[in-house]
C-alpha cells in the first residue's frame, strides 16, 4: 500500500495515476497517525507541496520508528542539495516532477525492500543477523574497492547499519579510499582470537559516517599471517550481531582468508571488465568456485567499465563466464577524480550513471539476501545467474573450507 502526501489536487492525481492503488493525504502531519492504522503502509510518496524542511523531519522520524517505510520525494526541480539532504535523512529516491516515468519503478523497489525487511524481521523479537556480501575479483585494478566502498554507503541509506571490512591484509586501501585515520585495526583482534565478541570488536572499528563504520586492515603487511581463517569467522559471527550488512572488501587472490568470507557469505559479488586478462582470471576464480559448494544463487556478476569501446561486448563476457551479468557498470573519469578527492560518487553524486548503478546493485542484494521474502516479490532488476559451468547446485558451508572453523 502507498500513500501520498500532496495538497494539490491535479498533482496528487497525477502521482495516483502513476502509482496505482493509493491513499492521498493534503498534510504531512497526517501520515504518522494514517501509518498507526494502516500496518501495511510500505511507501510515502511525498509531494513537490510539501515543504523539503518536513519532508526530511518525516523521514529521519520513520527511519528509526518504522525503517522499512519507504520515501520517496518528488520535487518539482532536482538539485545536489535537494538530493544530499533526503540521503541524509533516509529517503529511497527523489524524482522530478516534470519526468514521472521512474515514479512507478522507484515505488515497486521501495515495496520490495519493505516485504525483504519486514520478511527478515524476528518474530521473537530479537535482532536478526546481519548479511555478509563479500566483493571479490581475481585480478587487481578493476575497481574492486571503489565498488565495495560505494556498495557499503548504498546500502546504508536506508537507515541500515554497515560495516566495511578490509579483508585485504597486506595491501588494503579501504582506510584510503573513505579517508578516514583509523586508530586500531583487525589486527589488533589477534589477541583476542578464542574469546572475541562485539564488546571487544567494537573499538577496533572506525566510523565512517552514520550507519557506516570500517575495520580496516593491518598498517604492517606482514601481519597477514597472524589473522587466521578461524579470527576470521569470530570477526564476522560479531559483526553480523551488530549490522544489518556486512560489506567485505577482497584482494585478489585465494588465500585462506578470502575462502572463510566465501564460506561465510550470503552473497558474492564476482567483478569483471571487458578485458582478456581480467576475464581468464574470473573465470578460473568461478572454477575454484564451483568446488565450495557454493549455491550459484548466491552469486552475482558485476561488469564495471560496461560501456568501454575495447572489442570485447557484454554478451561476450557472459558467455565467457557461462554466467549473467546481473549489474553493469559505466565507464566514467569522475569515478578516478572522485577517488582522489577522498569522495565517494554515491554520496557525491548520487544522480551519476554510476552510483545508480551501485544503486541498482545495493537494492539487488538486499532483496537476494533475504530469501524470505522471495515468494513475495518478483522484479525485472535482479537477474538470477545462470548455472556455474558444472551445472549443479550447491549446499552452503559443506565445501572444502568450512572444516577451517572448527581446526
Amino acid at each position: 500500500m502507498t500513500i501520498i502526501v500532496e495538497s494539490d489536487r491535479d498533482v496528487a492525481a497525477r502521482l495516483a495515476a502513476t502509482v496505482g492503488r493509493s491513499a492521498v493525504l493534503e498534510s504531512i502531519h497526517q501520515v504518522e497517525h494514517h501509518l498507526v492504522d494502516n500496518h501495511q503502509v510500505h511507501v510515502v510518496v511525498i509531494g513537490p507541496s510539501v515543504a523539503l524542511d518536513d519532508g526530511v523531519r518525516l523521514a529521519e522520524a520513520l527511519r528509526i520508528s518504522l525503517p522499512a517505510v519507504g520515501i520517496i520525494l518528488v520535487r518539482e526541480s532536482v538539485d545536489t542539495a535537494v538530493l544530499a539532504d533526503a540521503l541524509r535523512s533516509g529517503m529511497r529516491e527523489v524524482v522530478p516532477l516534470n519526468d514521472l516515468s521512474g515514479l512507478g519503478l522507484a515505488v515497486r523497489r521501495a515495496h520490495e525492500l519493505a516485504l525483504a525487511l519486514l520478511a527478515n524481521s524476528s518474530p521473537t523479537g530479537q535482532s536478526p543477523l546481519g548479511k555478509v556480501v563479500t566483493v571479490f575479483s581475481a585480478k587487481g585494478g578493476v575497481g574492486k574497492t571503489t565498488i565495495s566502498t560505494n556498495l557499503a554507503v548504498a546500502l546504508a541509506a536506508d537507515g541500515a547499519q554497515v560495516c566495511l571490512v578490509d579483508l585485504d591484509l597486506a595491501f588494503g586501501d579501504v582506510a584510503i579510499a573513505l579517508q578516514i585515520y583509523p586508530t586500531r585495526t583487525i589486527a589488533d583482534a589477534i589477541a583476542m582470537q578464542g574469546h572475541l565478541d562485539s564488546q571487544g570488536l567494537d573499538p577496533l572499528l572506525t566510523n565512517y559516517r552514520d550507519g557506516v563504520y570500517a575495520l580496516a586492515a593491518p598498517v604492517q603487511p606482514d601481519l597477514k599471517d597472524a589473522i587466521s581463517a578461524r579470527l576470521v569467522h569470530e570477526i564476522l559471527e560479531s559483526l553480523r550481531e551488530r549490522f544489518a550488512y556486512i560489506v567485505i572488501d577482497t584482494p585478489p587472490a585465494f588465500d585462506e582468508q578470502v575462502l572463510q568470507a566465501f564460506d561465510e557469505s550470503d552473497l558474492i559479488v564476482l567483478i569483471a571488465t571487458p578485458d582478456i586478462p581480467a576475464l581468464k582470471n574470473l573465470k578460473v576464480a568461478c572454477e575454484t568456485i564451483n568446488q565450495l559448494n557454493i549455491p550459484h544463487q548466491s552469486l552475482r556478476v558485476v561488469l564495471n567499465r560496461a560501456d568501454s569501446r575495447v572489442g570485447i561486448s557484454s554478451d561476450e563476457v557472459a558467455a565467457s563466464l557461462q554466467m549473467k551479468i546481473t549489474t553493469s557498470i559505466p565507464s566514467s573519469r569522475d569515478v578516478p577524480t572522485s577517488v582522489n578527492r577522498g569522495e565517494l560518487l554515491f554520496l557525491s553524486d548520487p544522480r551519476h550513471p554510476v552510483s545508480q548503478a551501485i544503486g541498482g546493485l545495493a537494492h539487488d542484494a538486499i532483496i537476494a539476501v533475504h530469501p524470505a521474502a522471495a515468494s513475495h516479490v518478483t522484479t525485472a532488476a535482479t537477474s538470477q545467474p545462470g548455472p556455474l559451468p558444472d551445472g549443479g547446485s550447491r549446499k552452503r558451508r559443506s565445501g572444502l573450507f568450512s572444516r577451517r572453523v572448527g581446526s
